[in-house]
């Protein structure tokens, strides 16, 4: 593959985040490939919209039109991996790669339950509290040039019941039979809630692979986030040039 067959790269941040979580993927790509992050509606500078799967997909598919470059390879993470596979289903022409980060769990049946907990709870909790502790937390955990554009995104918990509302009870292995593209599932060796159907998810889908971040958890792209860009270059540069 040339430079000129390089495919274009779309990033969809995960729950309340923002597009600002993609800061160290986006520096490292852009020399290689064009590249781009959404904020989902509800969250980052769509604060304001309502959250809506039809919403998120016609996003999506407004960015991969806006890189000008045709198909794209579409990364998601958590909210927005499960996004990306409906984009998937209903955008197949605009779709050259698929990566699902922290994304590979069903959304239905028993396992859906501490999530509808979850998403019930947080409206419980006042908006500047939860961004205080989240803060904190990223700030303890990973070092500034990876979260600070996160932290000065903000944080979308007013769009978490939403979002997740929609989502849950929608996703298992079997929506893999929607994408009609290459798949690579990239988990944090960690992250044993989001990996619990990785392996469904892979067998769902005939040209799917797992790759693992060692160490890394849910935010494998935060946790470590060269070995995650890799990842991504790799999986990028072995999709099938376009004919």
């Amino acid at each position: 593959m040339t430079a000129a067959d390089a495919p274009p790269i779309i990033f969809v941040h995960g729950t309340r985040l923002s597009a600002g979580q993609w800061s160290p993927q986006l520096a490292a790509l852009r020399e290689d490939f064009r590249v781009g992050a959404v904020d989902l509606p509800g969250h980052g500078a769509r604060s304001a919209q309502p959250w809506s799967l039809n919403a998120a997909t016609e996003i999506i598919a407004s960015a991969v039109d806006s890189l000008d470059r045709g198909p794209a390879l579409i990364v998601g993470h958590s909210l927005g991996g499960y996004a990306s596979l409906e984009f998937a289903r209903r955008c197949p022409e605009q779709l050259r790669g698929l990566v699902l980060a922290g994304a590979s769990a069903s959304t239905c049946g028993p396992w859906a339950t501490p999530y509808r907990w979850a998403a019930g709870l947080v409206p419980r909790i006042p908006a500047d509290r939860l961004t205080r502790w989240n803060d904190r937390l990223l700030r303890r955990l990973y070092p500034p040039e990876v979260v600070e554009a996160t932290i000065l995104s903000g944080y979308a918990f007013h769009t978490l019941p939403a979002a997740w509302g929609e989502v849950l009870g929608r996703f298992d292995a079997g929506a893999m039979r929607h994408v009609a593209a290459p798949v690579l599932i990239l988990n944090g060796e960690k992250d044993t809630v989001f990996r619990s159907g990785e392996m469904d998810f892979a067998r769902a889908h005939p040209h799917a692979r797992i790759e693992l971040i060692p160490r890394a958890r849910h935010l494998a792209n935060f946790d470590d986030p060269d070995a995650f860009t890799d990842a991504v270059r790799r999986f990028a540069w072995q999709l099938p040039v376009r004919s």
